[in-house]
């Protein structure tokens, strides 16, 4: 029988759009709106999710569904997608047969229809009339190639629900599950370059896994040939611009893009951000420029080249083949704007011609650029006169002393050669080699030269720094106040090193000098972890810091003192995980490392039979204080301290050790009050074992527990606790320590924290957010009566073992 011929939905000049904060709105939007009859677009780019928002709505159907969709090989087939959603042939020269066809099977149901880009002509008429008499929700991925008639009449009797882009938390979790190892800082990156997209997102994730400094575009043949497809779908101008925006790899003024950007907005491609407008997602305008042919892509280049400034339209003629003027704009660059603008315009310069190969590693080098400083001298293979200085400067700086040495015999003679032979010059030669200096040069006005020859002084290294900026020698400032903060350090002076690190980094961000800036910064978070002050906020900062590509110097501070902090505040596991990963430390770090090292085994219970090879300054002091640990737990002979100008405080500790007797100790725990509690705790402990008096023994114990306790130093907490149960004084912690309380998210969030994980890659783990992690965290804190984050997760492994046992 015939049906009888459709009656007209309410026409409507446009879709009734309804826009949706995240995907689960948008769901809820969809079903709202196929309560009954009616007809539901979702509409988004490839890899948006449009199929996965149409499965979910299925799932949550109680109606029968009747799914089917359209196929981009067979798009002319007619009624093709209806088949298959039906599995039944259908009448398609026929409209009003065609929809009591489909009718009379999918009744009662919800008919889906994804896919309808590839849809025939007679599948795109049925389903307004359809709709009014089902509910049908299809997927429609933009830009097309549907006729504008088609979508008008469909539009007109639909409720048009976009795709939203992908949240945070949604966008983490994605990556979590391609590239569950991928640090914080990754993921956000990798959201930004995918515009919210889960098809982008999942590609550049697992090409990230793979290499960790691949962020580019995809290769044809995986997910990006989907893109690949739509882009071919957009109009000439829309095509170029979405190019120009992918080749620019910024924002852009819609005049740069011409007629093209009407077409980008509309098609959804691009937003706008202020008065320029950006890709929605720059993956996708990545894959457009890399579909331009190679003429194609110089003509554009060029385009781009007159229509920027400074570097950037250097690098565009470059690109277009147009060495020479790209050679001129960058070498005018060099001469404006700050360090890093300086570095980048002669990097490039120095890639078009290697004859300012050295100029652009002293830039690199100013800029904190390291890596970018001796890459470009290796390009050049220059090694000998200036550039034999500047890679010196640069391997001094990675920490190399001992090959930047060898590297200096092919210097020219001069003061700033003479400045870096003082630098790199071993300790044991250092005096003899500036006394030399002194006699050959006398008074000298030369600001490096004048720098090193205040050695570790840290007051002539403050007016040397001052002395370098004036002249203009940003280099030499940089190494001055890094140099400042190491001989505080050095001489236990950590609260003082910490703030001139702080205020160093300060000055390096403003600058635009970052790779000094996190140099600054890592060692501040050591100075603060040696002090044992605010363990758990010094491993939260210094883990966000570690999420960061960093100079090797500073990516060995920053493992060091996230290890030191685990390792004092109960995680030892974690914490001799990260030691093991340290084999490549700089030179310059070995004798840290090795200390670190002995110091974890030893607090994990289980020292080696040696102290670690002894230096000289606060961290050889403390591998000699470690080895006498080492040696009384032992029970073996400790290696002798050499005569040494120690920092006061490792000088009495030392000094404590080898009288054996109880009021040394007491004036050596008392020389680390308020400079390193760890220390200050570990005397008078040692000042507990060698007091022949119980009562005078409990009360160093008591305080050693107090101070461990008020700052987090779970371990030594714990030694103190034990030493105090050998004279009876017990502490009664059993309901803080019993886990039983704990429900299993909590216990879960606390096992991630015991691991070394920071709130935020917890929460990429469990797919939460970082504020609820932290609501657990606090619960469990309170209810094991833990007064920081990895204690809690220390009680909850120890009451797992107990039980367990």
């Amino acid at each position: 029988m015939a049906a009888p011929p459709p009656t007209p939905g309410p026409a409507r000049s446009a879709a009734a759009a309804m826009p949706a904060a995240d995907r689960d709105e948008a769901l809820r939007a969809i079903a709202g709106a196929l309560a009954g009859p009616g007809l539901v677009v979702v509409t988004g780019p490839p890899g948006c999710g449009r199929t996965r928002l149409l499965e979910r709505l299925a799932r949550a159907s109680k109606r029968p569904v009747h799914a089917g969709g359209g196929l981009a090989m067979l798009s002319g087939a007619p009624a093709l997608a209806l088949e298959r959603a039906t599995r039944a042939r259908m009448p398609a020269d026929d409209l009003p047969l065609l929809a009591e066809a489909v009718f009379s099977r999918t009744r009662g149901g919800l008919l889906v229809i994804d896919d309808l880009q590839w849809c025939d002509g007679a599948t795109l008429a049925v389903l307004p009339v359809l709709a009014e008499r089902l509910p049908v929700a299809v997927a429609l991925r933009t830009p097309n190639r549907l006729g504008a008639e088609a979508l008008e009449r469909l539009f007109a009797h639909a409720t048009v629900v976009p795709v939203p882009p992908l949240t945070d938390e949604e966008a983490a979790r994605l990556v979590a599950e391609a590239a569950p190892a991928m640090p914080p800082t990754r993921v956000a990156a990798l959201a930004a370059r995918a515009g919210g997209n889960p098809l982008a997102l999942s590609s550049l994730a697992r090409r990230a896994s793979a290499d960790p400094d691949d962020l580019g575009p995809s290769e044809p043949g995986d997910p990006a040939a989907a893109a690949a497809a739509a882009i071919s779908d957009l109009p000439r101008a829309g095509r170029t611009a979405l190019a120009a925006l992918g080749l620019l790899g910024r924002p852009a003024h819609p005049t740069l893009l011409g007629e093209g950007a009407a077409v980008l907005t509309e098609a959804g491609l691009a937003v706008a951000e202020g008065a320029h407008l950006r890709p929605a997602s720059p993956w996708m305008a990545e894959v457009a420029a890399g579909l331009l042919d190679g003429e194609a892509r110089r003509s554009m280049h060029e385009r781009l080249a007159d229509a920027t400034v400074g570097v950037e339209s250097a690098r565009h003629a470059a690109a277009a083949g147009q060495a020479d003027r790209a050679l001129a704009t960058a070498l005018h660059a060099a001469g404006r704007g700050g360090p890093q603008a300086r570095a980048e315009a002669l990097l490039l310069a120095a890639d078009l011609d290697a004859t300012h190969t050295v100029a652009a590693a002293r830039a690199a080098l100013e800029a904190g650029r390291t890596r970018a400083a001796l890459a470009v001298l290796d390009r050049s293979g220059a090694l000998g006169g200036e550039a034999a200085i500047v890679r010196a400067w640069a391997l001094l700086a990675v920490g190399e002393a001992a090959h930047a040495r060898e590297v200096l015999h092919g210097a020219p003679e001069g003061p700033e050669t003479d400045q870096l032979r003082l630098l790199c010059a071993p300790a044991s030669e250092r005096e003899a080699l500036a006394m030399e200096l002194r006699a050959l040069y006398g008074p000298t006005d030369h600001p490096g030269l004048a720098a090193a020859l205040a050695g570790d002084d840290p007051d002539a290294l403050a007016a040397a720094e001052t002395l370098a900026r004036a002249a203009g020698d940003h280099t030499t400032a940089a190494w001055c106040a890094w140099t400042r903060v190491i001989a505080l350090a050095d001489a236990a002076r950590l609260v003082e090193a910490e703030a001139v690190a702080h205020e160093a980094a300060d000055r390096a961000g403003a600058e635009g000098a970052y790779s000094w800036q996190t140099r600054f910064l890592a060692a501040a978070a050591w100075c603060l972890v040696l002090s044992g002050t605010g363990l758990d906020n010094v491993i939260a900062a210094a883990q966000s810091l570690a999420d960061h590509a960093l100079p090797a110097v500073a990516d060995t501070l920053i493992d060091a003192a996230i290890a030191l902090a685990e390792a004092d505040t109960g995680a030892l596991g974690a914490a001799r995980a990260r030691l093991a990963k340290l084999h490549d430390a700089p030179a310059a770090l070995d004798g840290l490392v090795a200390w670190l090292e002995h110091e974890t085994a030893w607090l994990d219970g289980q020292p080696g039979p040696e102290a670690p090879e002894v230096r000289p300054g606060l961290v050889g002091g403390l591998a000699h204080i470690t080895g006498r640990w080492i040696a009384y737990d032992t029970g073996t002979e400790p290696v002798t301290a050499e005569a040494a100008p120690w920092p006061v405080p490792v000088a009495t500790t030392l000094s404590a050790w080898d009288k054996a007797a109880p009021g040394p100790f007491a004036q050596a725990a008392s020389a680390w009050d308020g400079l390193a509690a760890r220390e200050q705790v570990r005397c008078l402990l040692a000042l507990a074992v060698h007091s022949g008096e119980a009562r005078a023994a409990v009360a160093a114990l008591e305080a050693a527990e107090r101070i461990a306790d008020e700052h987090g130093l779970i371990v030594l907490a714990g030694r103190a606790r034990r030493g105090l149960r050998k004279h009876d004084v017990r502490r009664d912690r059993r309901s803080a320590r019993g886990g039983g309380g704990l429900t299993d998210r909590e216990s879960e969030v606390l096992r991630h924290v015991a691991s070394g994980h920071p709130s935020r890659r917890i929460a990429e783990i469990l797919g939460i957010t970082a504020e609820t992690v932290e609501t657990h965290i606090r619960s469990g804190m309170r209810k094991l009566g833990a007064k920081t984050r990895t204690e809690a997760a220390v009680l909850l492994s120890s009451a797992t073992v107990g039980e367990a046992s």
